[in-house]
Order: C-alpha cells, then sequence, then structure tokens
C-alpha cells in the first residue's frame, strides 16, 4: 500500500476509556461485511460506476482531447468554473504540482489554473479585470447542466468576453462537462460548438474526482491520471479479493468512527494534514463526509484543520477542550527535506536545537509530537503515513476516503450518495432570485 492507517491510538489499550476494546472494534468490523459485499456486488453488475472508474483507461483519450482544446490555443489560464465535488477534488489532485500552494506556480508551457468554486460578486469583479480574457479559457464543470453557481459564472464571463469585443470567438474560449440530456449547458454547447464531454449522471459530484472531472484539470497540471486511477485501486482491491475487514483499511476507519461514535459520543472527526499538498484533502473530505452521511439524525462532523500552523490555533482545544473528536493527523516522510540551517548563523543557545537540522526535521518533529501529545491525553487518534506524496499515494488516499465513506454509510443505514436536506434551500434560493 502507498499509505499505512494506525489506529492504535483509539484503543482502550493505549487511551484508556476513551478508546475502544478490541472486542467492541471488532463487532463494529463485522458489521462491515454487509457493505463490503453491497460494494463488491455493485462492482459486478455495474451499478456504482465509481468502483470502474480505477480500472478505466479508454475515457481518457476524451480528457487528453478536451485538455488539449485549451493547451493549442496559446491559452495562459484556466479557470474552472464549478463548485463542491465539481472542483474540491480536483483542486486536491492539483496541489500535487503545487496548485493552491504559496509558491505555485505552473509548469513550463502549462497553463495557470484558477478554481473559481465559490460565488462572490467581488472576487468575480477583480477576477474578470485582472485576467488577460484574450487568452484565458474556461471549463464549466455541472453535473446536471443548470447548476445556478456555474451557469451564473458562465454568464457572466460571455458578457465580459462581449464587452472586451470577443465578438464571433466569444464561445471559443469555453468547454464543458456535463451529463447527457436535455439541460442548458448541453444545449449552449451545442448551439455554440463549445467542446464538452460527459459528465456520468451514476457518478456523484463528490465522488467524482476519478472521473473526467478530476483527470481533464490533473493533466491541465501535467498528472498521470493512470499512476491516479492505479493508487485508487489498490485500495479497492482488497475488497474485490474478499479480504477480511480487519485487512481493509476503509472498513476499519469506518468502524473506528461508528463505534467511537455510539460508545463514547465522539461526533467529530478532524483531518490534519502535514503539508501544505494536502490542505484541499481535507476540504474535499469534509464535503465528501458531511453531505453523504449528515442525514436522519446521522454522521460526524467533519473538520479541516492543517499542521503545523494548526497546531497554533486548534491544538488547545483538541487536547483540552470536549474529548468528543477522531483525529486524523497525515502524516509525510519530511525528516531531512527542505533547506538546512547553517550552525553559524545560530547565535542563541536557547535555539541551538535548530543548528544543522532542516525545515523538513522540524515538520516531522512535531507531526510526531502532536500525535503523541493527543495519545498521552486520551484523545482517539488515528495516524495515516504517506512514505511519498504522488498521483498513485494520492489517488489510494482518495479512494480510501469514499470507500470509507460508502461503508460508513452502511453502517449508520443512510444513503450516501444524495443531498435531500439541501433541495429546500436552493428552491428559495431560485425564488428569492425572482423576486429582486
Amino acid at each position: 500500500m502507498s499509505y499505512s492507517q494506525d489506529i492504535k491510538g483509539c484503543l482502550s489499550e493505549t487511551i484508556g476509556d476513551n478508546g475502544l476494546t478490541s472486542d467492541v472494534l471488532n463487532q463494529a468490523l463485522g458489521q462491515t461485511q454487509g457493505a463490503l459485499e453491497d460494494i463488491r456486488s455493485k462492482y459486478d453488475d455495474r451499478s456504482l460506476p465509481l468502483l470502474r472508474l480505477p480500472e478505466e483507461r479508454d475515457d481518457l483519450a476524451e480528457c487528453q482531447r478536451l485538455a488539449k482544446f485549451f493547451s493549442d490555443q496559446e491559452t495562459t489560464d484556466v479557470v474552472v468554473l464549478g463548485i463542491g465535488g465539481s472542483s474540491l477534488g480536483a483542486q486536491a489532485l492539483g496541489q500535487l504540482a503545487g496548485f493552491g500552494t504559496p509558491v505555485y506556480a505552473p509548469a513550463a508551457g502549462q497553463p495557470r489554473l484558477h478554481f473559481y468554486d465559490n460565488i462572490d460578486p467581488d472576487t468575480m469583479t477583480r477576477a474578470l479585470s485582472s485576467l488577460d480574457l484574450r487568452h484565458t479559457r474556461f471549463l464549466v464543470v455541472s453535473k446536471s447542466g443548470s447548476t445556478a453557481e456555474p451557469m451564473m459564472q458562465l454568464y457572466n464571463v460571455a458578457s465580459a468576453l462581449k464587452e472586451a469585443g470577443a465578438g464571433e470567438h466569444l464561445w471559443k474560449h469555453f468547454a464543458a462537462i456535463a451529463m447527457p440530456g436535455d439541460n442548458p449547458l448541453r444545449a449552449l454547447a451545442k448551439t455554440h460548438e463549445l467542446p464538452i464531454i460527459d459528465h456520468d449522471p451514476a457518478v456523484g459530484g463528490r465522488f467524482s474526482v476519478l472521473s473526467n472531472v478530476g483527470m481533464v484539470p490533473a493533466l491541465l497540471m501535467g498528472l498521470d491520471p493512470v499512476k491516479i486511477r492505479e493508487g485508487a485501486f489498490s485500495v479497492l482491491d482488497p475488497i474485490l479479493k474478499k479480504k477480511p475487514p480487519s485487512e481493509i483499511a476503509p472498513a476499519i476507519g469506518a468502524a473506528l468512527s461508528m463505534a467511537l461514535q455510539e460508545q463514547h459520543g465522539i461526533n467529530m472527526s478532524v483531518m490534519m494534514p502535514y503539508a501544505d499538498r494536502l490542505k484541499l484533502l481535507a476540504f474535499w473530505y469534509r464535503q465528501l463526509w458531511a453531505e453523504s452521511l449528515g442525514k436522519n439524525g446521522k454522521g460526524t462532523t467533519p473538520i479541516d484543520a492543517l499542521g503545523p500552523v494548526d497546531q497554533h490555533s486548534q491544538l488547545q482545544l483538541y487536547l483540552d477542550g470536549p474529548n468528543d473528536k477522531l483525529v486524523t493527523i497525515i502524516m509525510l516522510s519530511s525528516a531531512g527535506q527542505g533547506p538546512r540551517v547553517d550552525p553559524a548563523l545560530v547565535s542563541d543557545p536557547s535555539l541551538a536545537y535548530l543548528e544543522n537540522k532542516t525545515i523538513g526535521d522540524l515538520v516531522d518533529a512535531e507531526q510526531r509530537a502532536t500525535a503523541n501529545t493527543l495519545i498521552e491525553n486520551h484523545r482517539p487518534t488515528r495516524i495515516m503515513k504517506i512514505p511519498t506524496l504522488d498521483e498513485t499515494s494520492l489517488g489510494a488516499i482518495m479512494m480510501h476516503f469514499m470507500l470509507e465513506t460508502i461503508i460508513a454509510a452502511h453502517l449508520w443505514d443512510v444513503e450516501p450518495y444524495d443531498q435531500p436536506a439541501v433541495e429546500e434551500g436552493k428552491i428559495l434560493a431560485r425564488q428569492y432570485l425572482g423576486e429582486l
């Protein structure tokens, strides 16, 4: 496996009464059997396309065609217009190429990517005035082809291009991903001959990172989609081979969350990676877990954090506040990496421990110290280690959490693929917009 999962910090033998006994954990693991059988059944009958995406290769030609559409036009910037699952997964992948980090710059020959996933009038106004629209292209992603936010953004951009004198070239700035059928985005694409590829109607947005929704932006950032999917398959494979739940990492994670909530009232799930390139993974996880499981009074609340910075903003609460959180620390092998401190520059004896150390050494020490301090304070703590952060390991870790979510939904007896509670808000938003 390209990552490991250590749950000893969640067991009673390590953290005492706040942890799970082996009997309770084994009982919870036994309850995952039904979910694992259901996953195998859906894989066999292809009723859940997500499970087939890791082995899919034929669709990548279309993804490459769409990516080539952008690179063939002297494009300096590509803006992805999408919200939620139509954006967060691709952003998490993009961090491998530095996207979303303080030092992001596209590699030579690649466009700079932007993800306008939240609508804000000030942001949109500033963006349209600062981008060189002549050399900017827009990828519109909407599963339904009618999602209000990206469609509003599309029309905003088209209006700006029109005002800038784009003329007959206006619609040559756009490409799209939408499901087949009668929907506004597909109709627009047909009318103006926009390049468009199909969003699989059976793949929900928050589960779509392995589909063309994630693969097209990945290609634009120079990532290898095959390796991403190979990593994902490595996590699914033990389920297909009927390994016992105790050997299936996502089943262990799901059982852990369910049993900790039932036994100890652990109602929050903190994901705290120790790397800038995993910051957006926690954002992606937050939507995946919350929107899939928060139904009928069930689920736990996901919280995103980032180490080491959130040691200074959140750790006090995690250590000394209510003991109602499962903390997942995601560690990279950072020791020895990064710039090294010249001992001659350390004049203060109190900082002598920094002499000849790299910045990666400090991160390594801090991530281990945080995990061990949480455990010593009897706080349920799961440690996930990624020896090498690349396409394979990131594909694996993302598949882990998608499968963990699906299995947890089975344990809590909720439907992971819908979001009925948010529909009322969408209806009211349309009503209020019409009244303006």
